[in-house]
């Protein structure tokens, strides 16, 4: 057979282009029936690859006492694995590492606190929500500044490549919307004057604020959200089955109030943010926020 394979490529009758066809028409028939359904995979594999940000406090990072990647989103992904009734792998990424490595197949899912967007939405697919957080703003206390339409005219920083850059520029008016490479480069501007004023998800500027209260010139959080952000697990587009597992998982997490216990232990009244839950697990596509603008 591999004799026969062989005379055939090389046969110069057949020519170089047909045997490049055959070549990709293989290939393609290999990569279809490898991820023909992933859900059946990870059953036959007995694990499920499940993603979550590598150092994002609090939902994905590494514990310098336990040297373990813990939070929400690891948390998340175990109960996951357990509703699947399967072991869990999991794969720590950098944030911008989280859609490539679901379209290229190297996860199954991504709990990564990926908030739904019409341009995400086009290249994964997203299961119910999970989660929700506000973007929020973080200013000096002296600088006099209380809404967003103070900030008319005034600098605001936001991470490059951000949801939170993307929805700046479209709810403050009047405002001049710069980017640094990360979120950390805004606080060393706001601290600086560079900047009067800097956005980003809730939680990560709460870490700053209460950072900025050992220093001068506290900074204080806007009352005002510039939106909310519905965050849903993504996974490949095509694989309706997965999804409907996914979702399925997330559905039982709230019935039997796992989805509260994982919450309240990261960001509720087991953690030093003292939040409430307040959402529900509910289709992110569906829902009225100011990320569909």
């Amino acid at each position: 057979m591999k004799r026969q394979n062989r005379s055939t490529l090389t046969n110069p009758k057949f020519g170089n282009k047909h045997a490049w066809l055959l070549i990709a028409l293989l290939a393609s028939t290999w990569s279809s029936s490898a991820f023909a359904n992933r859900l059946a995979d990870i059953k036959s594999r007995g694990s499920l690859i499940c993603g979550t940000q590598n150092a994002s406090s609090p939902y994905g990072y590494q514990d310098p006492k336990q040297r373990k990647y813990v939070g929400y989103d690891v948390d998340i992904c175990q109960a996951l694995a357990s509703e699947l009734g399967v072991k869990l792998q999991h794969k720590p990424l950098s944030t911008e590492a989280r859609i490539p490595e679901v379209k290229m197949g190297r996860v199954d899912i991504v709990a990564g606190s990926v908030a739904w967007l019409p341009k995400r939405a086009e290249e994964v697919d997203f299961s119910l929500q999970y989660l929700q957080g506000n973007i929020k703003v973080l200013t000096k206390k002296d600088a006099g500044i209380k809404t967003l339409a103070d900030l008319a005219g005034k600098k605001v920083c936001a991470s490059s490549g951000s949801s939170s850059a993307a929805i700046a520029q479209k709810v403050i008016p009047g405002a001049d919307i710069l980017t640094y490479q990360n979120i950390s480069q805004c606080y060393l501007g706001l601290q600086n004057d560079k900047v009067q004023a800097m956005t980003a998800g809730e939680l990560v500027l709460l870490r700053f604020a209460n950072d900025s209260q050992k220093t001068d010139t506290p900074a204080v959080l806007l009352d005002e959200s510039t939106a909310t952000e519905h965050i849903g697990i993504i996974m490949n587009k095509g694989e309706p089955e997965l999804k409907a597992a996914v979702d399925k998982a997330l559905t039982a997490m709230e019935k039997s109030g796992e989805l509260d216990t994982i919450f309240n232990k990261w960001l509720g009244n087991d953690s030093i943010y003292k939040l409430t839950r307040s959402f529900k697990v509910v289709p992110v596509a569906q829902l009225d926020t100011g990320t569909k603008k």
